[in-house]
């Protein structure tokens, strides 16, 4: 099968250019021919990246924008000289091609946040993103919609009204090589670094944007919570990391809150004994399968994934979001037996290998070239 994969960038990391990129790799393995056409191509490398603060808010609304309006007439001029067969599948802002893949609603994450017209009319990028991806829904650009969830997917119809292509739901993979569950010998040298006592319970926060993923709710939850329950917070940037310290709830954890900054959480998901994520609204959420393949227990909402991958009393909970529920369920995970809730963990995401999801792609894909429907 012939594949072209539209992002603004493709390359290992996070976010939508590492999913084309494992997506790409796996089908190139497979013996398939895959090309790209990113923001080069689409004469775009001349916008900066790597910068910070506003600087890099105007150069993400210039790629944005530049992507979503030159990019989409250079892919079609560039699709059009594919050979007959080929698949054309976009992620991002291009308005163009057979597969698109839904990395995220942005009216819907608005919503779940509330004051949501306030909130997109106050950046005039926000606006241009919910009428081009109106224009996406409501028409037939692409043929098929693939939703990274269920949650997702019936989110979808709920804030467009109708949509207008085929819509099918294929998650995420999870490297299960680097995410998987310690040692004794690694958790306990991890846990060292964070000066946590045998009895700790550690309880872990990921993410880079406080507000929307419920942070503060969380440190709300361990105020209630006895003071061997410690919280571990990875990511932030400097300037939210200087906020959170400044906040009177996160003064009043003292010691027991750790603020580890901007890093890989690989090794945090082996020292902690629970994940939790608060989010009022996550297209996916990849850190829930990252830790279940690490055989963390999960306590999040039910949004993105969470409710696919989380069985509630076996690798974790789903939970309002308030800080009474969370405490109470990350006490109720504790009262789980740790070796059948790791384990349970790690099983409920083995599926979810790249090479698996990959699969999924072309076993979907092969029905749009047949005309069928899968």
């Amino acid at each position: 099968m012939r594949i072209v994969q539209i992002a603004p960038h493709v390359g290992p990391g996070t976010g939508v250019g590492a999913v084309a990129f494992h997506l790409e790799r796996e089908w190139k393995a497979a013996g398939h021919d895959v090309t790209r056409f990113t923001l080069v191509e689409a004469r775009g490398g001349w916008i900066p990246t790597g910068l910070t603060g506003i600087a890099e808010k105007g150069a993400l609304a210039a790629r944005v924008l530049w992507f979503s309006t030159v990019g989409t007439v250079l892919a079609r001029r560039h699709l059009a000289s594919s050979p007959p067969g080929t698949i054309i599948v976009c992620h991002n802002d291009v308005l163009a091609g057979d597969v698109y893949v839904n990395h995220g609603n942005l009216v819907a994450a608005m919503q779940a946040r509330g004051h949501a017209w306030y909130r997109l009319l106050r950046n005039p990028l926000h606006l241009f993103t919910t009428t081009r991806d109106c224009l996406r829904y409501r028409s037939r650009v692409h043929s098929a919609v693939v939703n990274l969830s269920s949650v997702e997917d019936d989110l979808l119809r709920t804030t467009f009204g109708s949509v207008g292509s085929t819509t099918w739901v294929i998650p995420n993979g999870v490297d299960l090589d680097v995410y998987r569950p310690p040692s004794e010998i690694e958790r306990s040298e991890v846990r060292a670094t964070l000066r946590l006592q045998e009895d700790d319970n550690a309880v872990l926060f990921v993410g880079h944007e406080f507000g929307r993923k419920g942070l503060l709710s969380l440190v709300e939850a361990l105020l209630l919570l006895p003071p061997h329950h410690h919280l571990v917070v990875v990511g932030g940037d400097q300037k939210a990391l200087a906020q959170l310290r400044n906040d009177e709830r996160v003064a009043r954890l003292g010691d027991r809150c750790h603020l580890v900054g901007a890093t890989s959480p690989a090794a945090y998901y082996w020292a902690s004994d629970v994940l939790v994520q608060p989010s009022a609204y996550e297209s996916y959420g990849l850190v829930v399968t990252e830790a279940l393949a690490s055989g963390l227990p999960v306590i999040s909402t039910p949004v993105g994934c969470a409710p696919d991958v989380i069985d509630p009393g076996h690798n974790g909970y789903l939970t309002t979001g308030s800080p009474h529920d969370i405490a109470r369920r990350i006490q109720d995970v504790e009262l789980l037996p740790a070796p059948g809730c790791r384990r349970a963990a790690r099983e409920a995401v083995q599926s979810l290998t790249w090479a698996e999801v990959a699969k999924a792609y072309l076993t979907r894909m092969a029905s749009l070239q047949t005309g069928s429907t899968v």
